[in-house]
Protein backbone atom coordinates (compact mmCIF):
# COMPACT_ATOMS: atom_id res chain seq x y z
CA UNK A 1 0.00 0.00 0.00
CA UNK A 2 1.34 3.41 -0.99
CA UNK A 3 0.68 5.06 2.36
CA UNK A 4 2.98 2.59 4.13
CA UNK A 5 5.87 3.52 1.86
CA UNK A 6 5.16 7.25 2.16
CA UNK A 7 5.25 6.96 5.97
CA UNK A 8 8.48 4.98 6.00
CA UNK A 9 6.88 1.75 7.25
CA UNK A 10 9.04 -1.18 6.19
CA UNK A 11 8.32 -4.88 6.25
CA UNK A 12 10.37 -5.06 9.47
CA UNK A 13 10.71 -2.03 11.77
CA UNK A 14 12.74 -1.25 14.86
CA UNK A 15 10.88 -0.42 18.05
CA UNK A 16 12.98 2.23 19.78
CA UNK A 17 13.55 5.83 18.68
CA UNK A 18 15.10 8.90 20.25
CA UNK A 19 13.32 11.10 17.73
CA UNK A 20 16.18 11.08 15.25
CA UNK A 21 17.85 7.67 15.47
CA UNK A 22 16.48 4.15 15.78
CA UNK A 23 17.92 1.18 17.65
CA UNK A 24 18.90 -2.05 15.93
CA UNK A 25 17.85 -4.63 18.55
CA UNK A 26 16.40 -7.81 17.08
CA UNK A 27 16.68 -10.36 19.89
CA UNK A 28 13.68 -9.39 22.05
CA UNK A 29 10.99 -10.82 19.83
CA UNK A 30 9.08 -9.61 16.82
CA UNK A 31 5.58 -8.16 16.95
CA UNK A 32 3.60 -9.00 13.82
CA UNK A 33 0.74 -6.65 12.97
CA UNK A 34 -2.36 -7.75 11.10
CA UNK A 35 -5.13 -5.43 9.97
CA UNK A 36 -8.57 -5.98 11.50
CA UNK A 37 -9.96 -4.65 8.22
CA UNK A 38 -9.10 -7.75 6.20
CA UNK A 39 -6.90 -9.91 8.43
CA UNK A 40 -3.88 -9.30 6.22
CA UNK A 41 -0.34 -8.96 7.54
CA UNK A 42 0.90 -5.37 7.45
CA UNK A 43 4.42 -5.33 8.92
CA UNK A 44 6.38 -6.31 12.01
CA UNK A 45 8.21 -4.49 14.80
CA UNK A 46 11.27 -5.64 16.74
CA UNK A 47 10.57 -5.15 20.44
CA UNK A 48 12.76 -2.93 22.59
CA UNK A 49 15.15 -4.39 25.12
CA UNK A 50 15.74 -3.16 28.66
CA UNK A 51 19.08 -1.80 27.46
CA UNK A 52 17.26 0.13 24.72
CA UNK A 53 14.94 1.55 27.35
CA UNK A 54 17.78 2.66 29.61
CA UNK A 55 19.56 4.31 26.68
CA UNK A 56 16.38 6.19 25.76
CA UNK A 57 15.90 7.43 29.33
CA UNK A 58 19.49 8.65 29.55
CA UNK A 59 19.18 10.37 26.18
CA UNK A 60 15.91 11.96 27.27
CA UNK A 61 17.48 13.20 30.50
CA UNK A 62 20.28 14.87 28.56
CA UNK A 63 17.80 16.40 26.11
CA UNK A 64 15.77 17.82 29.00
CA UNK A 65 18.83 19.67 30.28
CA UNK A 66 18.87 21.57 26.98
CA UNK A 67 15.14 21.76 26.18
CA UNK A 68 14.05 23.29 29.49
CA UNK A 69 16.31 26.31 28.87
CA UNK A 70 14.87 27.01 25.42
CA UNK A 71 12.34 29.88 25.72
CA UNK A 72 8.80 28.59 25.60
CA UNK A 73 7.82 30.55 22.43
CA UNK A 74 10.79 28.94 20.67
CA UNK A 75 9.62 25.54 21.82
CA UNK A 76 6.23 26.53 20.41
CA UNK A 77 7.88 27.23 17.07
CA UNK A 78 9.08 23.61 16.91
CA UNK A 79 5.56 22.42 17.67
CA UNK A 80 4.24 24.74 14.96
CA UNK A 81 6.55 23.10 12.44
CA UNK A 82 5.42 19.65 13.61
CA UNK A 83 1.83 20.75 12.96
CA UNK A 84 2.75 21.83 9.44
CA UNK A 85 4.51 18.53 8.86
CA UNK A 86 1.44 16.61 10.01
CA UNK A 87 -0.66 18.57 7.53
CA UNK A 88 1.55 17.26 4.73
CA UNK A 89 1.03 13.67 5.86
CA UNK A 90 -2.59 13.85 7.00
CA UNK A 91 -3.96 11.59 4.28
CA UNK A 92 -1.40 8.75 4.48
CA UNK A 93 -1.30 8.80 8.29
CA UNK A 94 -5.10 8.86 8.46
CA UNK A 95 -5.19 5.86 6.12
CA UNK A 96 -2.71 3.98 8.30
CA UNK A 97 -4.67 4.72 11.48
CA UNK A 98 -7.82 3.44 9.79
CA UNK A 99 -6.17 0.33 8.35
CA UNK A 100 -4.19 -0.62 11.45
CA UNK A 101 -6.91 0.10 14.03
CA UNK A 102 -10.10 -0.43 12.02
CA UNK A 103 -11.86 2.89 12.55
CA UNK A 104 -13.51 4.60 9.58
CA UNK A 105 -11.30 6.61 7.25
CA UNK A 106 -13.16 9.78 8.25
CA UNK A 107 -12.29 9.07 11.87
CA UNK A 108 -8.70 8.25 10.96
CA UNK A 109 -8.32 11.53 9.12
CA UNK A 110 -10.11 13.27 11.98
CA UNK A 111 -7.62 11.84 14.44
CA UNK A 112 -4.71 13.32 12.50
CA UNK A 113 -6.59 16.62 12.29
CA UNK A 114 -6.85 16.46 16.06
CA UNK A 115 -3.05 16.20 16.21
CA UNK A 116 -2.79 19.27 13.98
CA UNK A 117 -5.29 21.16 16.10
CA UNK A 118 -3.48 20.41 19.35
CA UNK A 119 -0.25 21.64 17.77
CA UNK A 120 -1.98 24.93 16.96
CA UNK A 121 -3.37 25.09 20.49
CA UNK A 122 0.03 24.36 22.04
CA UNK A 123 1.73 27.05 19.94
CA UNK A 124 -0.61 29.64 21.41
CA UNK A 125 -0.17 28.14 24.86
CA UNK A 126 3.60 28.53 24.59
CA UNK A 127 3.15 32.28 25.18
CA UNK A 128 0.58 31.86 27.95
CA UNK A 129 2.18 29.78 30.70
CA UNK A 130 0.86 32.24 33.23
CA UNK A 131 1.39 32.48 36.97
CA UNK A 132 -0.46 34.73 39.42
CA UNK A 133 0.80 37.64 41.47
CA UNK A 134 -0.62 37.70 45.00
CA UNK A 135 -0.73 40.55 47.52
CA UNK A 136 1.71 39.97 50.36
CA UNK A 137 0.69 40.80 53.91
CA UNK A 138 4.25 42.00 54.55
CA UNK A 139 5.39 45.47 53.46
CA UNK A 140 7.86 45.73 50.57
CA UNK A 141 7.34 42.09 49.55
CA UNK A 142 6.18 40.67 46.25
CA UNK A 143 4.64 37.22 46.05
CA UNK A 144 3.84 35.26 42.90
CA UNK A 145 3.72 31.76 41.52
CA UNK A 146 5.40 30.35 38.43
CA UNK A 147 5.66 27.02 36.63
CA UNK A 148 8.71 24.96 35.70
CA UNK A 149 8.98 21.84 33.50
CA UNK A 150 8.87 18.43 35.17
CA UNK A 151 11.29 16.39 33.06
CA UNK A 152 10.42 13.17 31.22
CA UNK A 153 6.68 12.89 30.61
CA UNK A 154 5.57 9.44 29.49
CA UNK A 155 2.50 8.74 27.37
CA UNK A 156 1.09 5.21 27.45
CA UNK A 157 -1.58 5.24 24.75
CA UNK A 158 -4.35 2.77 23.88
CA UNK A 159 -5.23 1.10 20.59
CA UNK A 160 -8.42 3.04 19.92
CA UNK A 161 -6.64 6.36 19.39
CA UNK A 162 -3.24 5.34 18.01
CA UNK A 163 -1.85 8.88 17.63
CA UNK A 164 -4.17 11.63 18.93
CA UNK A 165 -3.80 11.02 22.67
CA UNK A 166 -0.02 11.04 22.31
CA UNK A 167 -0.22 14.46 20.68
CA UNK A 168 -2.39 15.84 23.50
CA UNK A 169 0.36 15.02 25.94
CA UNK A 170 3.50 15.38 23.86
CA UNK A 171 2.75 18.76 22.28
CA UNK A 172 1.64 20.45 25.50
CA UNK A 173 4.49 18.88 27.45
CA UNK A 174 6.92 20.07 24.77
CA UNK A 175 5.94 23.74 25.02
CA UNK A 176 6.11 23.38 28.82
CA UNK A 177 9.76 22.34 28.49
CA UNK A 178 9.35 18.61 29.07
CA UNK A 179 10.60 15.77 26.91
CA UNK A 180 8.32 12.87 26.00
CA UNK A 181 8.56 9.09 26.08
CA UNK A 182 5.83 7.26 24.18
CA UNK A 183 4.81 3.66 24.76
CA UNK A 184 2.01 2.90 22.27
CA UNK A 185 -0.36 -0.04 22.37
CA UNK A 186 1.24 -3.18 20.99
CA UNK A 187 -1.88 -3.56 18.82
CA UNK A 188 -1.17 -0.40 16.79
CA UNK A 189 2.58 0.35 16.89
CA UNK A 190 2.95 1.19 13.20
CA UNK A 191 1.03 4.46 13.54
CA UNK A 192 3.44 5.50 16.29
CA UNK A 193 6.47 4.61 14.17
CA UNK A 194 5.02 6.62 11.28
CA UNK A 195 4.53 9.63 13.56
CA UNK A 196 8.15 9.46 14.68
CA UNK A 197 9.22 9.34 11.03
CA UNK A 198 7.11 12.42 10.26
CA UNK A 199 8.51 14.61 13.04
CA UNK A 200 12.12 13.46 12.57
CA UNK A 201 12.85 15.98 9.82
CA UNK A 202 11.63 18.87 11.99
CA UNK A 203 14.05 17.88 14.75
CA UNK A 204 16.96 17.50 12.34
CA UNK A 205 16.20 20.74 10.48
CA UNK A 206 16.30 22.69 13.75
CA UNK A 207 19.48 20.93 14.92
CA UNK A 208 17.79 19.69 18.08
CA UNK A 209 19.30 17.00 20.28
CA UNK A 210 18.05 13.45 20.37
CA UNK A 211 15.69 12.59 23.17
CA UNK A 212 12.95 15.25 23.01
CA UNK A 213 10.40 12.88 21.44
CA UNK A 214 11.14 9.22 22.20
CA UNK A 215 9.42 5.94 21.38
CA UNK A 216 9.66 2.54 23.06
CA UNK A 217 7.66 -0.45 21.83
CA UNK A 218 7.82 -3.34 24.22
CA UNK A 219 5.92 -5.73 26.43
CA UNK A 220 3.89 -4.29 29.26
CA UNK A 221 5.29 -6.91 31.63
CA UNK A 222 8.84 -5.68 31.04
CA UNK A 223 9.08 -2.21 29.50
CA UNK A 224 5.71 -1.13 30.90
CA UNK A 225 6.63 -2.12 34.45
CA UNK A 226 10.02 -0.40 34.15
CA UNK A 227 8.25 2.82 33.20
CA UNK A 228 5.89 2.60 36.17
CA UNK A 229 8.73 1.99 38.62
CA UNK A 230 11.21 4.48 37.13
CA UNK A 231 11.86 7.40 39.51
CA UNK A 232 13.36 9.34 36.60
CA UNK A 233 9.84 9.73 35.17
CA UNK A 234 7.83 12.26 37.22
CA UNK A 235 4.57 12.03 35.24
CA UNK A 236 2.85 9.25 33.31
CA UNK A 237 -0.31 9.70 31.25
CA UNK A 238 -2.11 6.38 30.89
CA UNK A 239 -5.07 5.56 28.69
CA UNK A 240 -6.50 2.11 29.28
CA UNK A 241 -8.77 -0.05 31.38
CA UNK A 242 -9.68 0.66 34.98
CA UNK A 243 -7.63 -2.34 36.12
CA UNK A 244 -4.57 -1.06 34.28
CA UNK A 245 -5.03 2.35 35.82
CA UNK A 246 -5.51 0.96 39.32
CA UNK A 247 -2.27 -1.03 39.09
CA UNK A 248 -0.35 1.88 37.61
CA UNK A 249 -1.55 4.29 40.29
CA UNK A 250 -0.49 1.94 43.07
CA UNK A 251 2.99 1.51 41.63
CA UNK A 252 3.61 5.13 40.65
CA UNK A 253 2.21 6.61 43.87
CA UNK A 254 4.57 4.46 45.95
CA UNK A 255 7.46 6.37 44.43
CA UNK A 256 5.50 9.66 44.69
CA UNK A 257 5.20 10.03 40.94
CA UNK A 258 2.18 11.59 39.26
CA UNK A 259 -0.36 10.10 36.87
CA UNK A 260 -2.99 11.36 34.46
CA UNK A 261 -5.52 8.58 34.05
CA UNK A 262 -8.07 8.22 31.25
CA UNK A 263 -9.76 4.92 31.99
CA UNK A 264 -13.20 3.38 31.55
CA UNK A 265 -16.38 5.15 30.52
CA UNK A 266 -20.03 4.13 30.86
CA UNK A 267 -21.50 7.15 29.18
CA UNK A 268 -25.20 7.96 29.06
CA UNK A 269 -27.45 10.23 27.05
CA UNK A 270 -30.65 11.36 28.76
CA UNK A 271 -33.56 12.03 26.40
CA UNK A 272 -36.39 14.04 27.96
CA UNK A 273 -39.87 14.79 26.56
CA UNK A 274 -38.58 18.24 25.56
CA UNK A 275 -35.79 16.87 23.36
CA UNK A 276 -35.31 17.57 19.66
CA UNK A 277 -35.43 13.92 18.63
CA UNK A 278 -33.87 14.17 15.19
CA UNK A 279 -30.69 15.64 16.66
CA UNK A 280 -30.76 13.23 19.58
CA UNK A 281 -31.02 10.13 17.38
CA UNK A 282 -28.03 11.19 15.27
CA UNK A 283 -25.93 11.77 18.40
CA UNK A 284 -26.98 8.47 19.94
CA UNK A 285 -26.17 6.40 16.87
CA UNK A 286 -22.82 8.06 16.17
CA UNK A 287 -21.86 7.82 19.82
CA UNK A 288 -22.77 4.13 19.96
CA UNK A 289 -21.30 2.83 16.69
CA UNK A 290 -18.49 5.31 15.93
CA UNK A 291 -15.13 3.51 16.12
CA UNK A 292 -17.30 0.38 16.47
CA UNK A 293 -18.08 1.35 20.05
CA UNK A 294 -14.40 1.39 20.99
CA UNK A 295 -14.13 4.92 22.34
CA UNK A 296 -13.88 5.72 26.02
CA UNK A 297 -16.59 8.31 25.27
CA UNK A 298 -18.81 5.92 23.30
CA UNK A 299 -22.50 6.10 24.20
CA UNK A 300 -23.30 2.99 26.24
CA UNK A 301 -26.66 3.90 27.79
CA UNK A 302 -29.67 5.89 26.60
CA UNK A 303 -32.00 6.91 29.43
CA UNK A 304 -35.38 7.75 27.91
CA UNK A 305 -38.54 9.15 29.49
CA UNK A 306 -41.36 6.63 29.45
CA UNK A 307 -43.70 9.01 27.58
CA UNK A 308 -41.45 9.03 24.49
CA UNK A 309 -39.70 5.68 24.96
CA UNK A 310 -41.45 3.80 22.16
CA UNK A 311 -40.95 6.64 19.70
CA UNK A 312 -37.23 6.97 20.48
CA UNK A 313 -36.79 3.20 20.43
CA UNK A 314 -38.39 2.97 16.99
CA UNK A 315 -36.21 5.80 15.63
CA UNK A 316 -33.01 4.20 16.90
CA UNK A 317 -33.97 0.85 15.41
CA UNK A 318 -34.70 2.48 12.06
CA UNK A 319 -31.30 4.21 12.09
CA UNK A 320 -29.47 0.99 12.98
CA UNK A 321 -31.12 -0.85 10.12
CA UNK A 322 -29.62 1.69 7.71
CA UNK A 323 -26.05 1.23 8.95
CA UNK A 324 -23.51 -0.10 6.48
CA UNK A 325 -20.87 -2.38 7.95
CA UNK A 326 -17.64 -3.10 6.12
CA UNK A 327 -14.18 -1.96 5.14
CA UNK A 328 -13.62 1.35 6.97
CA UNK A 329 -11.47 2.68 4.13
CA UNK A 330 -14.66 2.71 2.05
CA UNK A 331 -16.30 5.97 3.10
CA UNK A 332 -19.76 4.63 2.26
CA UNK A 333 -19.55 2.39 5.33
CA UNK A 334 -20.53 3.55 8.80
CA UNK A 335 -19.07 0.77 10.95
CA UNK A 336 -15.75 -1.01 10.67
CA UNK A 337 -14.29 -3.97 12.58
CA UNK A 338 -13.42 -4.44 16.22
CA UNK A 339 -9.71 -4.39 16.95
CA UNK A 340 -9.28 -8.19 17.11
CA UNK A 341 -11.03 -11.52 17.63
CA UNK A 342 -10.62 -11.22 21.40
CA UNK A 343 -12.76 -8.08 21.32
CA UNK A 344 -15.38 -9.97 19.29
CA UNK A 345 -15.48 -12.68 21.95
CA UNK A 346 -15.97 -10.04 24.65
CA UNK A 347 -18.87 -8.60 22.63
CA UNK A 348 -20.54 -12.00 22.31
CA UNK A 349 -20.07 -12.87 25.98
CA UNK A 350 -21.62 -9.55 27.03
CA UNK A 351 -24.73 -10.31 24.98
CA UNK A 352 -25.09 -13.67 26.75
CA UNK A 353 -24.86 -11.96 30.14
CA UNK A 354 -27.51 -9.41 29.13
CA UNK A 355 -29.95 -12.23 28.40
CA UNK A 356 -28.96 -14.10 31.56
CA UNK A 357 -29.74 -11.07 33.71
CA UNK A 358 -33.14 -10.56 32.11
CA UNK A 359 -32.34 -8.09 29.35
CA UNK A 360 -33.64 -8.33 25.81
CA UNK A 361 -31.58 -8.01 22.63
CA UNK A 362 -33.84 -6.12 20.23
CA UNK A 363 -31.37 -5.67 17.39
CA UNK A 364 -28.05 -7.01 16.12
CA UNK A 365 -25.44 -9.05 17.93
CA UNK A 366 -24.29 -11.24 15.05
CA UNK A 367 -20.65 -11.95 14.32
CA UNK A 368 -20.36 -11.37 10.59
CA UNK A 369 -18.62 -13.72 8.18
CA UNK A 370 -18.31 -14.22 4.47
CA UNK A 371 -17.11 -11.90 1.75
CA UNK A 372 -15.66 -8.67 3.12
CA UNK A 373 -15.61 -9.97 6.69
CA UNK A 374 -12.66 -12.34 6.43
CA UNK A 375 -10.77 -10.93 9.41
CA UNK A 376 -13.38 -12.30 11.82
CA UNK A 377 -13.53 -8.89 13.55
CA UNK A 378 -16.83 -7.56 12.20
CA UNK A 379 -20.01 -7.59 14.28
CA UNK A 380 -23.52 -6.25 13.90
CA UNK A 381 -23.97 -3.43 16.49
CA UNK A 382 -26.45 -4.51 19.14
CA UNK A 383 -29.27 -2.78 21.00
CA UNK A 384 -30.60 -4.15 24.29
CA UNK A 385 -33.41 -3.21 26.64
CA UNK A 386 -32.08 -3.47 30.19
CA UNK A 387 -32.24 -2.22 33.76
CA UNK A 388 -29.48 0.10 34.90
CA UNK A 389 -28.57 -2.10 37.87
CA UNK A 390 -27.64 -5.18 35.79
CA UNK A 391 -24.01 -6.09 36.51
CA UNK A 392 -23.15 -6.16 32.80
CA UNK A 393 -24.63 -2.68 32.36
CA UNK A 394 -22.54 -1.43 35.27
CA UNK A 395 -19.39 -2.52 33.40
CA UNK A 396 -17.82 -1.01 30.32
CA UNK A 397 -17.92 -3.40 27.38
CA UNK A 398 -15.61 -1.97 24.72
CA UNK A 399 -17.87 -2.87 21.81
CA UNK A 400 -20.98 -1.56 20.00
CA UNK A 401 -23.68 -2.49 22.50
CA UNK A 402 -26.28 0.18 23.25
CA UNK A 403 -28.47 -0.11 26.33
CA UNK A 404 -31.98 1.41 26.35
CA UNK A 405 -33.23 2.31 29.82
CA UNK A 406 -36.62 3.79 30.69
CA UNK A 407 -37.12 6.44 33.38
CA UNK A 408 -40.25 7.85 35.02
CA UNK A 409 -41.06 11.18 36.59
CA UNK A 410 -38.80 14.22 36.34
CA UNK A 411 -35.23 14.64 35.14
CA UNK A 412 -33.87 14.09 38.67
CA UNK A 413 -34.65 10.40 38.27
CA UNK A 414 -32.80 10.24 34.95
CA UNK A 415 -29.74 11.97 36.42
CA UNK A 416 -29.76 9.53 39.33
CA UNK A 417 -29.71 6.60 36.90
CA UNK A 418 -26.96 8.17 34.85
CA UNK A 419 -24.76 8.73 37.90
CA UNK A 420 -25.43 5.27 39.32
CA UNK A 421 -22.34 3.65 37.78
CA UNK A 422 -18.72 3.61 38.97
CA UNK A 423 -17.42 5.41 35.86
CA UNK A 424 -17.64 9.15 35.32
CA UNK A 425 -16.26 10.25 31.97
CA UNK A 426 -18.79 11.72 29.52
CA UNK A 427 -22.51 12.47 29.73
CA UNK A 428 -25.20 14.29 27.78
CA UNK A 429 -28.78 15.43 27.94
CA UNK A 430 -31.12 16.27 25.08
CA UNK A 431 -33.74 18.81 26.09
CA UNK A 432 -35.01 22.23 25.12
CA UNK A 433 -36.11 22.80 28.70
CA UNK A 434 -33.72 25.33 30.27
CA UNK A 435 -34.41 24.15 33.79
CA UNK A 436 -33.65 20.53 32.90
CA UNK A 437 -30.43 21.53 31.17
CA UNK A 438 -29.23 23.68 34.04
CA UNK A 439 -30.15 21.03 36.60
CA UNK A 440 -28.08 18.52 34.61
CA UNK A 441 -25.08 20.90 34.72
CA UNK A 442 -25.38 22.02 38.35
CA UNK A 443 -23.56 20.58 41.36
CA UNK A 444 -26.20 17.89 41.94
CA UNK A 445 -26.40 17.05 38.23
CA UNK A 446 -24.04 14.94 36.14
CA UNK A 447 -21.05 13.66 38.11
CA UNK A 448 -18.93 13.20 34.97
CA UNK A 449 -15.86 15.11 33.85
CA UNK A 450 -17.70 15.99 30.63
CA UNK A 451 -21.34 17.07 30.59
CA UNK A 452 -23.02 18.15 27.34
CA UNK A 453 -26.38 19.63 26.42
CA UNK A 454 -27.89 18.76 23.02
CA UNK A 455 -24.72 17.11 21.74
CA UNK A 456 -23.60 13.52 22.28
CA UNK A 457 -21.04 11.97 24.58
CA UNK A 458 -18.46 11.33 21.87
CA UNK A 459 -16.26 13.67 19.88
CA UNK A 460 -14.82 16.19 22.33
CA UNK A 461 -13.01 19.28 21.04
CA UNK A 462 -9.36 19.78 21.95
CA UNK A 463 -10.04 23.24 23.43
CA UNK A 464 -11.65 21.81 26.57
CA UNK A 465 -9.85 19.82 29.24
CA UNK A 466 -10.53 16.10 28.74
CA UNK A 467 -10.93 13.55 31.52
CA UNK A 468 -13.28 12.02 34.03
CA UNK A 469 -14.10 11.28 37.64
CA UNK A 470 -14.63 8.20 39.84
CA UNK A 471 -13.16 5.03 38.29
CA UNK A 472 -12.51 6.85 35.03
CA UNK A 473 -9.34 8.03 36.73
CA UNK A 474 -8.31 11.60 37.28
CA UNK A 475 -6.44 14.53 35.83
CA UNK A 476 -7.09 16.31 32.56
CA UNK A 477 -5.48 16.37 29.13
CA UNK A 478 -5.68 18.59 26.04
CA UNK A 479 -7.25 22.05 26.39
CA UNK A 480 -8.16 24.69 28.98
CA UNK A 481 -5.46 24.81 31.68
CA UNK A 482 -4.49 21.13 31.39
CA UNK A 483 -0.93 22.33 30.65
CA UNK A 484 -0.40 22.83 34.38
CA UNK A 485 -0.23 19.05 34.88
CA UNK A 486 3.02 18.97 32.91
CA UNK A 487 4.76 21.52 35.12
CA UNK A 488 5.72 21.90 38.75
CA UNK A 489 4.29 24.88 40.56
CA UNK A 490 6.49 27.16 42.63
CA UNK A 491 5.50 30.00 44.95
CA UNK A 492 8.05 32.85 45.18
CA UNK A 493 8.32 35.71 47.63
CA UNK A 494 10.78 38.56 47.16
CA UNK A 495 11.71 40.95 49.95
CA UNK A 496 12.91 44.22 48.42
CA UNK A 497 13.00 46.09 51.73
CA UNK A 498 15.64 46.39 54.44
CA UNK A 499 13.61 44.78 57.23
CA UNK A 500 12.52 41.17 57.77
CA UNK A 501 8.87 41.23 58.86
CA UNK A 502 7.45 37.75 59.43
CA UNK A 503 4.08 36.47 58.29
CA UNK A 504 1.18 36.31 60.74
CA UNK A 505 2.82 39.13 62.69
CA UNK A 506 5.30 36.84 64.41
CA UNK A 507 8.11 38.64 66.27
CA UNK A 508 11.62 37.24 66.37
CA UNK A 509 14.32 39.59 67.57
CA UNK A 510 17.98 38.72 67.91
Amino acid sequence: MDFLKILGIKEKNFGTSTGINWNNTKNQGELKIYSPVNGKYIASVYLSSQKDYDNVIKTAQNAFEHWREVPSPQRGEIVRQIGLRLREFKEPLGNLVSYEMGKSLQEGLGEVQEMIDICDFAVGQSRQLYGYTMQSERPMHRMYDQYHPLGIVTTISAFNFPVAVWSWNAMLAAVCGDVNLWKPSSKVPLSAIATQNIIKDVLKKNILPEGIFNLVIGRGSTIGEKILNDKRIPLISITGSTNVGRHATEVVSKRFGKTILELGGNNAIIVTPDAELKTAITAIVFGAVGTAGQRCTSTRRVIIHESIYNKVRASILKAYKSLKIGNPLNQNNHVGPLIDVSAVNTFSEALKLIKKEGGKIIYGGKVLSGKGYGSGCYVEPAIAEVKNHYSIVQEETFAPILYLIKYKGNVDNAIKLQNDVVQGLSSAIFTNNLREAEKFLCAKGSDCGIANVNIGTSGAEIGGAFGGEKETGGGRESGSDAWKAYMRRQTNTINFGTELPLAQGIKFDI
